[in-house]
């Protein structure tokens, strides 16, 4: 643990280094008490706007128009000490995820703030609560600092009731050099704290996402979308995939502590710790040439409790522009999980010093009826292994050339199902030494 705190402050501190100082400017205090407001509050350039003393609450009424209550058009403004409640009764709109050539700044409304195309940006002790749309939407901005930002009860579903992503905190097309640091989100129907990007637009770039904590979230807690140079460090939370009922199943939108989208590399997700998640606890779809360093999942409950079960740890390659390689995986600790412990796609991985305890809580496949864990005939062991050498997963990219190594495996029937291959896949092209395997 010593280690990650030491990472996270050098990740904050270089985040500091582009971020700077902002410089002085007018501020201008908004008035005590509940303001109502049916249009958006725009804040220009060289400003501050910042809440009364004795407390302030922007209330959007029913017949709210706009793209947030408080819209930024300028650089180098700051945001502080108020609230604002979105009357996400009134304001929800049933609809589903943007058509995938449109950003959410184009297509989602009635956010708490947002900001686009500007540099310079501070937010810090804002509570928000019932929002329709995002807490916070900055979208192709620099220089992004968001702190102790409290997010609750917030998020839109989709004609079917289930979350479509929205409620948190959302950086998005090429936003660079940010943070957001020790915020608290809950009950949250979409992601938590995520980064976003179109496939043809820049990816997101060094930022840190750091000591926040997560409770209640319908889908993500965090999701590192299309970014490069990411520090995901020291964050918490609990219950993640909750409430059953609002999870997006139909597209396939499984809950994860620590998710990952597009094409990631020189990034890091280090010390975070969750438990009781509905789902994944790491997915690392696009992430490549960087570490997962201990991190920890926890699940304390039986199989009928996480109707959305999945292994712990997942390699996957949607993004054709990435290639899943050279990924330190080391010292984390996986307890629980509905199938198995660690799914591995690609070459040059360490996989090492992890805790993977009390895997396969479902025992497929002698329980396959009853949790729909049997595969397939192609794969007829892939949801029962420890650790999992496949072939590949969206593309081609069979497990070989890895190191695996000191790794502690326990669970259902572990001792004979700890390191499996997929059909086609010869273990001895991987390095596989000195772990430890019991079935309970």
């Amino acid at each position: 643990m010593r280690r990650s705190l030491a990472a996270a402050a050098v990740a904050i501190a270089v985040a500091a280094l582009f971020l700077g100082p902002l410089r002085r400017r007018p501020v201008r205090q908004l008035p005590a008490g509940v303001i109502e407001l049916h249009s958006e509050i725009a804040v220009d350039a060289d400003s501050e706007l910042r809440g009364a003393p004795s407390g302030t609450l922007l209330h959007l009424a029913p017949d709210f128009n706009g793209r947030a209550a408080i819209v930024v058009r300028g650089d180098n403004v700051t945001l502080r000490d108020f609230s604002i409640d979105g009357n996400r009764a009134a304001l929800e709109i049933r609809a589903g995820l943007p058509p995938s050539n449109t950003s959410f700044a184009e297509f989602t409304r009635a956010n708490g703030v947002f900001a686009e195309g500007v540099t310079g940006l501070a937010i810090e002790r804002l509570r928000c609560r019932n929002i329709a749309g995002f807490a916070v939407l900055v979208s192709r901005a620099r220089s992004v600092d968001i702190r102790r930002v409290t997010v609750a009860d917030s998020g839109s579903r989709n004609p079917l009731g289930r979350n479509n992503s929205t409620g948190g905190i959302l950086l998005e097309e090429g936003t660079a050099d940010f943070r957001v640091i020790e915020c608290d989100l809950s009950n949250i129907r979409g992601n938590g704290i995520w980064t976003h990007s179109l496939y043809t637009s820049a990816r997101n770039a060094r930022g840190a996402i750091a000591f926040n904590h997560f409770r209640e979230i319908g889908r993500d807690a965090i999701q590192a979308g299309h970014v490069t140079a990411l520090s995901v460090t020291g964050n918490s939370g609990s219950r993640i995939g909750y409430p059953f009922d609002e999870v997006d199943i139909e597209n396939l939108a499984t809950p994860v502590a620590i998710d990952t989208a597009g094409n990631v590399d020189a990034s890091s997700y280090d010390g975070n710790r969750f438990q009781e998640i509905d789902g994944k606890c790491i997915d690392l779809d696009g992430f490549h040439d960087g570490e997962v360093r201990a991190n920890q999942c926890i699940n304390r409950h039986g199989p009928a409790s996480y109707r959305y079960g999945h292994y712990g740890i997942t390699m996957n390659n949607a993004n054709p522009d990435m290639r899943s390689r050279n990924i330190r995986l080391v010292d984390n600790l996986i307890d629980g999980t509905l199938y198995g412990g660690i799914f591995v796609i690609g070459s040059g991985h360490t996989i090492a010093r992890n805790r993977l305890l009390r895997l396969d809580a479902s025992h497929c496949n002698e329980n396959a009826a009853r949790f729909g864990c049997y595969y397939g005939p192609a794969d007829p062991e892939i949801l029962e292994a420890g650790i999992y050498l496949a072939r590949g997963a969206e593309h081609p990219s069979p497990a070989r050339h890895n190191l695996i190594q000191d790794n502690r495996i326990t669970g259902f029937k572990m001792q004979s199902r700890c390191i499996l291959a997929a059909p086609g896949v010869d273990m001895r092209s991987n390095t596989i030494i000195d772990n430890v395997c019991r079935d309970r």
